[in-house]
């Protein structure tokens, strides 16, 4: 097995002590050094704090010798693509964690700035950290297992209030959602 935490690491712009620091309880960089060698056994126990510390799944942490993973390979900057002087794993959209497990929305039909084929990956909010949402495109579940998606654009107590996307569309208002899900993500075939 080949672990990510340094890869993971890096792009989350931390060193080896920010880390140590970043686990609970903390740890010493040495030792994390020695499990992203390894050095060191990476064990599910430090599979799970190393994961918490870095705000991924534990399981993103390894990957199989044989499995390829998408590399990136350039950037692009203010004077064009540069190639980078070393690979290093992309992290995926799955990969990412933070508060909330992701859902997906498939777009089939053009609705704005969204066409057919796309994929909209949203963040679930608690309703009360909708004030994160506000002026955001959201997916919001409704009664009877339907779902109303645009811009939130008021919250006043229960009620929710979104902007359909495209042009003359009414507002519509939720009331009571379960989730709030937050458009982090968007996917689309070239």
């Amino acid at each position: 097995m080949i672990n990510r935490i340094r890869d993971i690491r890096k792009q989350k712009g931390m060193t080896l002590a920010d880390l140590a620091e970043a686990c609970d309880p903390p740890t010493t960089p040495q030792t994390l050094g020695r499990l992203e060698t390894g050095m060191r056994n990476l064990s599910l126990k430090w599979m799970e704090r190393i994961g918490a510390a870095l705000g991924v799944e534990p399981e993103m942490l390894v990957r199989s010798e044989k499995a390829g993973h998408p590399q990136v390979v350039a950037t692009l900057g203010q004077s064009g693509a540069e190639a980078l002087g070393i690979t290093r794993d992309a992290i995926l959209a799955t990969d990412l964690g933070g508060d909330g497990a992701l859902v997906v929305m498939t777009i089939d039909y053009p609705h704005g700035e969204y066409r057919p084929g796309d994929q909209l990956w949203l963040r679930q909010l608690a309703p009360e950290d909708s004030a994160r949402a506000v002026n955001r495109d959201v997916l919001v579940p409704r009664k009877g297992g339907r779902f109303a998606f645009g811009r939130l654009i008021d919250r006043q107590g229960k009620l929710v209030g979104l902007l359909p996307p495209g042009h003359g569309e009414k507002q519509q208002v939720v009331d009571s959602p379960a989730w709030i899900g937050v458009a982090e993500m968007l996917v689309r075939r070239l």
